[in-house]
């Protein structure tokens, strides 16, 4: 009775879900489609697949980070966005995958393959970038203590120069005079 049930348990292990099932039906279609007249959806079916690989990747991005905003754009050329500057589309032959950056001196490539698990790679090292450049972006920088700005001096201490200078002047010009008056006598 015990091997009965246990050979049952050994074939309901091996039977897959339906998530792998799922997952080859749309590899099955994706290939037949991709050469066929629905190249698009045959796209949109490859990127979904990337899509579905990378869910344990952005399963474990803290929740506080908020640089990533995964999704399919399904517009005339499909992409799955990983970002705002970066996002996988699909060659021209619509099998391989090309995971781009644009930059401000263009677009450029970060990683290209037919694989999905080297593309998964790639937006992982990427990931892990981005989440460092975030890292050194929030650290708070010592605040510099600001200069305390020297007390104003005294209106007295300003008008008594002023009053000391306008007084040596007046005496200046006054010996001046005294001095001129006595060479003209």
């Amino acid at each position: 009775m015990s091997d009965a049930h246990n050979t049952g348990n050994a074939a309901s292990d091996m039977r897959p879900t339906l998530r792998e099932a799922l997952r080859k039906a749309r590899i099955e279609a994706a290939d037949r489609t991709g050469v066929v007249v629905e190249l698009r959806d045959a796209e949109v079916a490859r990127l979904e697949i990337l899509n579905e690989a990378l869910d344990p990747l952005f399963a474990q991005v803290p929740d506080k980070v908020d640089l990533f905003d995964r999704g399919i754009s399904q517009g005339e050329t499909p992409r799955l966005w990983i970002d705002v500057v970066a996002h996988i589309v699909m060659g021209r032959d619509k099998r391989i995958y090309r995971f781009v950056q644009d930059t401000r001196f263009g677009r450029i490539v970060l990683a290209e393959s037919h694989d999905v698990p080297v593309i998964v790679d790639a937006v992982t090292d990427y990931v892990a970038r981005r989440m460092i450049e975030r890292e050194h972006a929030m650290v708070a920088t010592p605040k510099v203590a600001e200069p305390v700005p020297a007390e104003k001096p005294r209106r007295r201490g300003r008008f008594g120069m002023f009053l000391l200078g306008f007084i040596l002047g007046a005496l200046a010009l006054f010996a001046l005079a005294l001095f001129a008056s006595l060479d003209n006598l």
